[in-house]
């Protein structure tokens, strides 16, 4: 994916960080909610053991609340696709910008109580007044005397206290005062700045630059909600050329789907009978999650699209698990569908059948999930990644690699011959065709689902439209191939996939041309001259 700027990246990562947080405190609030309801239960049984009659009639009512439990999470397995359509998936760039105002000053009380402020008065009048007899004893004036100048420095000492504390509480509200200020400009600073990141973003997507156009509908799946135990792990990658969205997404593994079917409670013994479902059931569920997972990803990326940025989506779903025989960490991928969103809009979600519905589509489904037999992508995502490489990678060497549109047509199609030759393929060129292009005769010598190949080539800039996949079909029909591959240095618009999509046709672009390059040792890239035209 092309490198994000500065202001999509803080704002993309603020967005998906927060929908994260949402879907945690989602989870911990359902988590402690029925812990809550079990510890319950638990001091219900506990008070109830010296009432036989009435604990029986607890421990029923607990192995049915366990079936409840798990009755609810399968149902809601089952409707995974259903839950999202009644969400708005369309992200309202409003909702990115900071609402919040800031808070008013409210200082400690006793920041804005002043001390009190001693008088001296109070302190001479506390000392007694000498009365007329005990005037008469010698020396009674002069203590008299002397407790007023002590009442006078005490009233001195906590005068100076005042000032001291009056001091401090005056300096500590300056500094509050100091200190929420300085924090409200920053708030608004940070209001400010997310403004300007939440224009940018949004400027960017409209006029469909891939980093925003990938950070646009990354949020759309990060905002979606599905069932505890799902991963929701997932990259995007963008073609702008043929608006295409390829996405690699984490599927959950079989065990989300509740081995136990039900819980009965034996009286006799004082405990859960546990009933496990059957494994049929298991493969099947689990299919149909997999299975709603891509409808329901491709219905809220296309429902988002308020761009129009998208006319077709990759899904590729795989699964994170380890290798029994070598015990290697692989991720299998499990389910890959490409779909044009006309086509897709026309589907009533909620009364298909998931898995008839994406064989229609021209899925790649495994035929046992379950125990993750694996499928090949409809496009690797590597392959469509690598057409970003030059955003994103400024390597000293860049420019040493061989640029192919610098090759001259005769080059071209040896280059396109020996890839192909290297893939193990019997290739023979046949004619040079007047756009530079290649048409070349392959035959794939693989018993049973081997045969004649026919390759065509093209040194587009623009994108590859329905007409050269019509004529390469014509070709195979006339040369009586089993199937046809077409190769070009740009990228296909829908309608070339939709009319490939049901054919024995392969559809490789530039991103796909330079890493298959990459695999048989060629390191090139595709920079086009700026007066290149497509003949």
């Amino acid at each position: 994916m092309g490198r994000r700027s500065g202001f999509t990246g803080v704002i993309f990562a603020v967005a998906r960080e927060a929908a994260r947080t949402q879907r945690r405190a989602q989870v911990e609030k359902s988590r402690a909610y029925n812990a809550h309801l079990r510890e319950q239960k638990n001091s219900e049984r506990t008070a109830a053991k010296t009432d036989k009659e009435r604990y029986i009639q607890l421990r029923f009512d607990e192995a049915n609340d366990m079936t409840k439990e798990i009755v609810d999470k399968v149902e809601e397995l089952k409707k995974v696709v259903e839950h999202t359509l009644s969400v708005d998936d369309r992200i309202d760039f409003e909702s990115l910008r900071i609402k919040d105002k800031f808070r008013s000053f409210k200082p400690d009380k006793k920041l804005i109580t002043p001390y009190p402020k001693p008088l001296e008065m109070h302190f001479v009048e506390a000392v007694k007044p000498l009365k007329f007899a005990s005037k008469l004893i010698p020396g009674s004036s002069e203590r008299h005397q002397k407790a007023i100048s002590e009442a006078k420095i005490k009233y001195q000492e906590a005068h100076r206290e005042f000032e001291k504390n009056e001091l401090e509480r005056r300096t500590a509200l300056k500094k509050a005062e100091m200190d929420y200020l300085n924090e409200k400009i920053v708030f608004e600073l940070k209001i400010k700045q997310r403004d300007v990141e939440v224009d940018e973003l949004e400027n960017n997507y409209k006029k469909g630059d891939p980093a925003a156009v990938c950070s646009y509908n990354t949020m759309v799946l990060e905002r979606s909600e599905y069932p505890d135990g799902f991963p929701q792990e997932f990259k995007i990658a963008y073609v702008p050329e043929s608006k295409q969205l390829v996405v690699d997404y984490e599927l959950p593994n079989s065990d989300v789907v509740p081995k136990i079917q039900e819980y009965k409670y034996i009286k006799s013994k004082d405990s859960f009978e546990e009933k496990l479902r059957k494994p049929a059931e298991i493969k099947d569920i689990y299919q149909d999650i997999i299975s709603a997972i891509a409808l329901r990803t491709c219905h809220e990326l296309f429902e988002a699209d308020q761009g129009n940025h998208l006319e077709a989506i990759v899904f590729n779903g795989f699964v994170q698990t380890v290798d029994p025989s070598t015990g290697k960490d692989i991720r299998p991928f499990l389910i890959s569908v490409r779909t044009i969103k006309e086509k897709f809009l026309e589907i009533d979600l909620a009364r298909v059948e998931k898995k008839a519905c994406l064989r229609n589509l021209g899925a790649q489904l495994s035929p046992r999930p379950y125990e993750v037999q694996p499928v090949k992508p409809i496009v690797d995502f590597n392959m469509v990644d690598k057409r970003f490489v030059e955003q994103s990678d400024i390597l000293a060497d860049l420019e040493s690699r061989p640029n192919l549109m610098d090759l001259n047509p005769f080059e071209f199609e040896n280059l396109v011959s020996n890839l192909f030759g290297k893939m193990g393929l019997e290739t023979k060129l046949t004619r040079s065709s007047r756009d530079g292009g290649v048409d070349a005769v392959a035959f794939d010598i693989r018993p049973v689902i081997g045969g004649k190949v026919v390759i065509q080539a093209k040194r587009y800039k623009n994108t590859v439209g329905v007409s050269a996949v019509r004529d390469l079909y014509g070709t195979m029909m006339n040369e009586g191939a089993n199937k046809g591959i077409l190769v070009t240095t740009s990228g296909y618009g829908p309608d070339a996939f939709n009319f490939s999509k049901d054919k024995p046709i392969e559809l490789i672009d530039g991103g796909q041309l330079l890493y298959l390059l990459e695999q048989v040792g060629v390191n090139a890239r595709i920079v086009f001259p700026e007066d290149w035209k497509d003949n």
